[in-house]
């Protein structure tokens, strides 16, 4: 009975989003430096030479006017490490490339904000010796550009977008050292 109920929900859930005008398809995300839930390779930390992996991403919601991406380190010993604030990434968009240029502004309109390292873009996973820590690259379709001005936190961005999240996808890699 559980079964048919479950199957019941599911073709309604299909059903309203393309009745809503939607793709039945969810945003994903993935990289071909990692698998989703495998370890991050060297390159990509501060033992290697911190560049951003490449990601790319398919199934963008119609009605998507931007996207914004957080990478955090929630194992980090004082709380959540932020490691890259990005937003306003153009909605045509499908990837960014290996070694996004560290910079507050990039030349697609994308804005970049201060991580916890205080420095404007990626900064690679470095967690302390011991056990691996999981590096979460969140993407989120936005109904909307933002207009925001100032540092940009993680928490100020996750505030802004409230209300205008169409889909959100996740990658998760791990690193140890």
């Amino acid at each position: 009975m559980k079964m048919r109920v479950g199957i019941a929900v599911f073709y309604l859930a299909v059903i309203f989003l393309l009745s809503q005008g939607g793709a039945a398809m969810a945003l994903e995300l993935k990289s071909s430096a990692f698998a989703h839930n495998g370890p991050i390779p060297r390159h990509y930390t501060c033992e290697g030479e911190g560049v951003s992996p490449d990601l790319k991403w398919e199934g963008t919601p119609a009605n998507t006017a931007s996207f914004a991406l957080i990478c955090d380190d929630p194992d980090a010993p004082m709380g959540t490490w932020v490691h890259w604030v990005l937003y306003n990434i153009p909605a045509d968009a499908k990837e960014l490339p290996e070694g996004v240029s560290c910079v507050e502004n990039l030349s697609d309109g994308s804005r970049q904000d201060m991580n916890d390292s205080q420095k404007f873009g990626y900064s690679g996973p470095c967690p302390p010796p011991g056990r691996p820590h999981r590096y979460y690259f969140k993407l989120y379709a936005l109904d909307t550009k933002l207009n925001m001005k100032g540092r940009v936190t993680k928490e100020a961005l996750l505030s802004a977008m409230e209300g205008h999240i169409l889909a959100k996808a996740s990658l998760m890699g791990t690193y140890k050292r």
